[in-house]
């Protein structure tokens, strides 16, 4: 078992979303917490947000940095670690979907999903894990996807980079445990977070309806359920029925959520063809 009281949890993305509310709940658990994230202002305004939550400024740290930048996350992890000392946990949860139809997506936004979900996953961990060795003991909770599970249709770009979180996790659980580090993985569902709203500027009708399906969790129960993931040394976090059916036996539940899949791109398929005829139809009337 993994205690926070004292522990210095060290969240990427920490500035808003899944990421904040994690660096919330480790404190209220007793962690010194620092957070990395790209946006200064929305960092220093998380600052301010949680020293008032504790009451003591001397738990929470914070530099700016870009995860995909190896060289810039290293010199932020330094300072952060010369303030709290090593990192014992890391939650690498900074991470971002561009939806969109395959077709329709430039080779930019496929490389640069696999960068910040990936490699911005993967730089972090690399930063902190020799410190873990050297001290034999330490905790990574790599923060994926439902869409990490399953492939979901519109998420062509951002699906395969969290699958390669979850593999990066599952590769990492049995090279690390001999020096002591226990790997997790977080698989959450649609979170109501900046990060969905944007998501919704480019998401094709067919995703939108499938999103609809699934309840929205709160950033608040996400960061619970990954507190207690560490705190319990689970290695798979899950936060609701479905997911963590999918993520046990995926294989066997793959036909049946494929052919979900296809009925929601069925409909909209639909309603975009009968959007279309009846715009023809108005057109044609005021000609």
């Amino acid at each position: 078992m993994t205690s926070l009281a004292g522990a210095h949890v060290l969240v990427t993305g920490g500035s808003a979303g899944i990421g904040y509310a994690t660096a919330a709940r480790a404190l209220e658990r007793g962690a010194h917490v620092s957070l990395v994230a790209r946006d200064v202002e929305r960092l220093a305004t998380a600052i301010d947000k949680l020293e008032k939550l504790v009451d003591d400024a001397t738990r929470v740290a914070a530099e700016p940095a870009d995860v995909t930048d190896p060289e810039m996350f290293q010199h932020a992890h330094a300072l952060l670690a010369a303030q709290f000392g090593p990192v014992d946990v890391l939650v690498a949860n900074a991470g971002g979907a561009h939806p969109g139809h395959f077709e329709e997506l430039s080779a930019e936004v496929f490389r640069q999903q696999m960068d910040l979900n990936y490699f911005g996953t993967l730089h972090p961990i690399r930063a902190v894990v020799p410190s873990m060795i050297e001290r034999g003991t330490g905790h990574l909770m790599l923060v994926s996807s439902g869409a990490g599970i399953v492939g979901v249709y519109g998420y062509s770009a951002y699906s395969p980079a969290k699958f390669a979180v979850r593999g990066l996790a599952e590769t990492l659980r049995s090279e690390l445990k001999p020096h002591g580090i226990v790997v997790g993985c977080a698989y959450p569902p649609d979170t109501d977070t900046p990060g969905l709203v944007r998501e919704g500027e480019t998401k094709p009708a067919a995703t939108a309806s499938i999103s609809a399906s699934i309840k929205v969790r709160s950033p608040v129960a996400v960061a619970k359920g990954i507190v207690a993931g560490i705190e319990r040394d689970r290695l798979m976090v899950t936060f609701d029925g479905t997911t963590a059916a999918l993520a046990r036996i995926g294989g066997l539940l793959g036909p049946v959520v494929r052919s979900t899949m296809d009925r929601h791109v069925r409909r909209a398929n639909r309603k975009n063809a009968e959007s279309g005829s009846m715009d023809r139809k108005n057109s044609e009337a005021q000609e």
